[in-house]
C-alpha cells in the first residue's frame, strides 16, 4: 500500500516535561516522527510544552506550538490548524491521554480529525483495564484476577474479595505513577487513596499479584494489511513486582525455553492484531518459572521507553517505522536504512547480548525509600552490548557513572573476596537480596562470596538461576585471578576475564598494579578489543549504516572510516 494521499496535515503531540517515567526517549521518538513525515511531504503541526527538546527545533515541523499540554489548549490549536490527522503514539502516555480526552470532548469529531497509528478504540482497549481484560480473555489469554474500583469503599470490598498481596494500577498514568503493591489491609487503605487520586479518571485496577514470576517484554510491529513482526524480546532480571523502568533488562530474553518463546511470539501476534495498532507496541507478560504458565500484564499501544531500548539494541528504528506505518505504508514497502538492502518485513537478528541498567539518585533525597516497587523511581538508564551476558553486565555497571568499574574488585566493595563472613553478615545479605533496591545486584555477588548456593539465592531473590550462574562465573574468574599477579597470570585466563567484561582497572586492582601495566601486558599478548556491527542482520549483508560495539574476540570487522 502506498502512503495515504487523503491526509495532508498531521498533528503530533509531544510528551511534555522530562519527568521520572518519561524522559528523552520521547524527544527521540518525536524527532524521528517529524523527520519521517517530512520525507513523505506531509505538513507537520507539533505541540509540546518543553522547549528544551530536539523535536521543537524550528526545522522539525512546519508549525510548532510551545504551549501547555491541556485539552483546552489543544482544542484551540486543532481549531486553528485543522489537521487531517492526529498522531498520538510518539508522545508517550501524555499524548495518548490527551488524544483520548480530545475524542471524549468531541473535538476530533467536530473538526473531522482522524487518529492514526492507534485509533481511539485501540487506545481504550489497551488503557482501560476492564476493556483490556475482556479483549485478552476473548483471544484465550490469561489475565490475573482483577476488578476496577472507582471509589474508596468499592476498592475496600474488592480488596477483601481478591486477597493479598494485591497490585494497584491507576488508569492513564505515567511510569506506574500511583501504582503499588499492598501486602495487608492497612497498607491497602493508604495506597488505595493515593491510587484513586493519581488516576485522571479516578479508576484503579486491583489485581492479584504474580510477584516472583519472570517479567518478559516483546516489542512488536503491525501494518495496515495485518503483517506482524517481532522486533526483539526482553527479560527483566528482577521478577514481577518491580517496575520495568527500574529493573535491569537483558535483550534478547535469556531464560525462555524454545516452547515458551514460540508461545509468546504467537501470543504477541494475536495481541497486537486484537488491539489493532498500526505501528509499534510493547507487550508485557508474566511467566511462571515453575510451569511456564503465561499471564499478560499490559500493552502499550505506542512507542515506549522499552521501544527506545529495543531500537538501540537492534538497530531497528521503531519510531521512524511506526510513523511510516501510521500513514499507510506496509512493512515490506519500508527500506531498512541500516542494511540499505532489506525491508522492514525482515525481523532483526540479534547475535549479542544487550543490557539495560537503571540509574538512581537516592543520595540526593535524604530519607528516600530505596525499595523498588511498581512505581518507577529511576532517573535514567545506561545500555551496554557484549558478546555474552557477563560482558554486557559489567559494561553496563561501568556506564552508570557511579564510580564502579564493574561488578566488583574496584575499591568500592563492602566486603573483599578474602572476607570471612559472620552469621550476622550472612543474615544482612539475605535481607538485602530479598527486597529489590538499587544495590541488590552487588549483594547478589556478596551472597556468592558468602558461599550461598544458587538455589538459596534464587529462593530469597527470585532472580532466575541462569542470571545467578553468570554472576557466579564472574566471581569464579575474579577468585582465579587472585591466585596470580600480572607477571604470572596465564594469558588464557586474562583473555577469559576480558571476554567476561573485566576492565583493566579491575584487573589492576586485583594484581595491585596500575591500568597502564595491565594494558601493556595484554596488548603485547595481542589481547585487544575488536569491533562488531549492530546491523539488524548479523552480518548477512554488508550493511550501509551500521554502528559498532567493542568486545574481545579474535576476529574484527572491516569498516570504512566514512561510516
Amino acid at each position: 500500500m502506498p502512503k495515504r494521499k487523503d491526509i495532508k496535515k498531521i498533528m503530533i503531540i509531544g510528551s511534555g516535561p522530562i519527568v521520572i517515567g518519561q524522559a528523552c526517549e520521547f524527544d527521540y521518538s518525536g524527532s524521528q516522527a517529524c523527520k519521517s513525515l517530512r520525507e513523505e511531504g506531509y505538513n507537520i503541526v507539533l505541540v509540546n510544552s518543553n522547549p528544551a527538546t530536539i523535536m521543537t527545533d524550528p526545522e522539525m515541523a512546519d508549525s510548532t506550538y510551545l504551549e501547555p499540554l491541556t485539552v483546552d489548549v489543544l482544542a484551540k490549536i486543532v481549531e486553528k490548524e485543522r489537521p487531517d490527522a492526529l498522531l498520538p503514539t510518539l508522545g508517550g502516555q501524555t499524548a495518548l491521554n490527551l488524544a483520548t480526552f480530545l475524542a471524549k470532548e468531541g473535538v476530533l469529531d467536530k473538526y473531522n480529525v482522524e487518529v492514526i497509528g492507534a485509533d481511539i478504540k485501540a487506545i481504550a482497549m489497551a488503557e482501560d483495564r476492564e476493556l483490556f481484560k475482556k479483549a485478552m480473555i476473548e483471544i484465550g489469554l490469561t489475565v490475573p484476577d482483577s476488578a476496577l474500583a472507582y471509589n474508596f469503599q468499592e476498592g475496600l470490598e474488592i480488596g477483601k474479595q481478591l486477597g493479598f498481596p494485591l497490585v494497584l494500577r491507576p488508569a492513564y498514568t505515567l511510569g506506574g505513577t500511583g501504582g503499588s503493591i499492598a501486602y495487608n489491609i492497612e497498607e491497602f487503605e493508604n495506597k488505595l487513596e493515593v491510587a484513586l487520586e493519581t488516576s485522571p479518571i479516578h479508576e484503579v485496577l486491583l489485581e492479584q499479584s504474580v510477584q516472583g514470576w519472570k517479567e518478559i517484554e516483546f516489542e512488536v510491529m503491525r501494518d495496515a494489511t495485518d503483517n506482524v513482526i517481532i522486533v526483539v524480546s526482553m527479560e527483566n532480571l528482577d521478577p514481577m513486582g518491580v517496575h520495568t523502568g527500574d529493573s535491569m533488562v537483558a535483550a534478547p530474553a535469556q531464560t525462555l525455553s524454545s516452547r515458551e518463546y514460540e508461545c509468546l511470539v504467537d501470543v504477541s501476534k494475536r495481541v497486537i492484531r486484537k488491539v489493532g495498532v498500526n505501528g509499534g507496541a510493547n507487550i508485557q507478560y508474566a511467566v511462571n518459572p515453575d510451569n511456564g504458565d503465561i499471564a499478560i500484564i499490559e500493552v502499550n499501544p505506542r512507542v515506549s521507553r522499552s521501544s527506545a531500548l529495543a531500537s538501540k539494541a537492534t538497530g531497528f528504528p521503531i519510531a521512524r517505522i511506526s510513523t511510516k506505518l501510521a500513514v499507510g505504508y506496509t512493512l515490506d514497502e519500508i527500506k531498512n536504512q541500516i542494511t540499505g538492502k532489506t525491508t522492514c518485513f525482515a525481523e532483526p537478528t540479534v547475535d549479542y547480548c544487550v543490557f539495560k541498567i537503571p540509574r538512581f539518585t537516592f543520595e540526593k533525597f535524604s530519607g528516600a525509600d530505596t525499595t523498588l516497587t511498581t512505581s518507577m523511581k529511576a532517573v535514567g538508564e545506561a545500555m551496554s552490548i557484549g558478546r555474552n551476558f557477563r560482558e554486557a553486565l559489567q559494561k553496563g555497571i561501568r556506564s552508570l557513572e557511579i564510580g564502579r568499574s564493574g561488578l566488583g574488585s574496584d575499591r568500592k566493595d563492602k566486603w573483599t573476596i578474602e572476607h570471612k563472613f559472620t552469621e550476622e553478615e550472612r543474615e544482612s545479605i539475605i535481607r538485602k537480596i530479598s527486597v529489590p533496591d538499587d544495590e541488590r545486584i552487588f549483594y547478589l555477588r556478596y551472597a556468592i562470596l558468602a558461599n550461598f548456593s544458587i538455589d538459596e539465592i534464587y529462593k530469597h531473590s527470585g532472580v532466575d538461576p541462569w542470571f545467578l550462574s553468570n554472576i557466579k562465573q564472574i566471581v569464579d574468574i575474579e577468585k582465579e585471578l587472585h591466585r596470580y599477579n600480572l607477571i604470572s597470570v596465564p594469558l588464557e585466563l586474562l583473555k577469559k576475564a576480558k571476554k567476561s567484561g573485566f576492565s583493566d582497572r579491575q584487573i589492576a586492582y586485583i594484581f595491585k598494579c596500575n591500568e597502564q601495566e595491565v594494558r601493556q601486558i595484554r596488548t603485547e599478548a595481542k589481547i585487544r578489543a575488536v569491533f562488531k556491527p549492530v546491523d539488524s542482520v548479523s552480518g548477512e549483508f554488508n550493511a550501509e549504516q551500521p554502528y559498532y560495539y567493542s568486545t574481545f574476540e579474535k576476529t574484527d570487522v572491516s569498516f570504512s572510516p566514512k561510516k
